[in-house]
């Protein structure tokens, strides 16, 4: 990874861990699966009737288990591809602009040192978070 990206992403982690957010990127393929599972076996045992009933079953399954699955987003970050990260970089980079630093200690200070670029850069975070990953954000009480 190259070094301002690494910076950027340390950022990133630096601001989601000082406000304790936590994401839950939804799982839709694992609910698809225990639906379509459901409904598979409904019809088997019941027949066409068993397959509507299979299918809330299990739909209701799905949702049940792909629901509330929050982590924080500093471990969510650490998981992204290398596309993904360099598309964060490029909307975190859009709000830095020209900002010169040396190192990811540096970049941090700067940022949390200006309330306003930290906002912006929190916004821009989860913005992708949101948009990109079609995750659901909670702040941790």
């Amino acid at each position: 990874m190259a070094p301002r990206m690494d910076d950027v992403m340390r950022l990133c982690c630096e601001i989601s861990t000082h406000d304790q957010i936590k994401v839950a990127v939804k799982n839709s393929t694992t609910g698809a699966v225990v639906a379509g599972g459901a409904a598979f076996v409904g019809g088997m045992l019941g027949g066409p009737p068993g397959i509507a009933v299979g299918g809330a079953v299990g739909g209701l399954l799905g949702s049940w288990l792909t629901s509330g699955q929050f982590r924080p987003l500093p471990q969510i970050l650490m998981e992204l591809t290398p596309t993904q990260q360099q598309r964060l970089y490029s909307d975190v980079m859009a709000v830095l602009g020209n900002l010169n630093w040396m190192d990811a200690a540096q970049l941090i200070a700067l940022v949390m040192g200006n309330a306003t670029l930290q906002q912006q850069v929190t916004s821009a975070l989860l913005n992708y978070i949101v948009k990109e990953l079609k995750a659901d954000v909670r702040y941790q009480d």
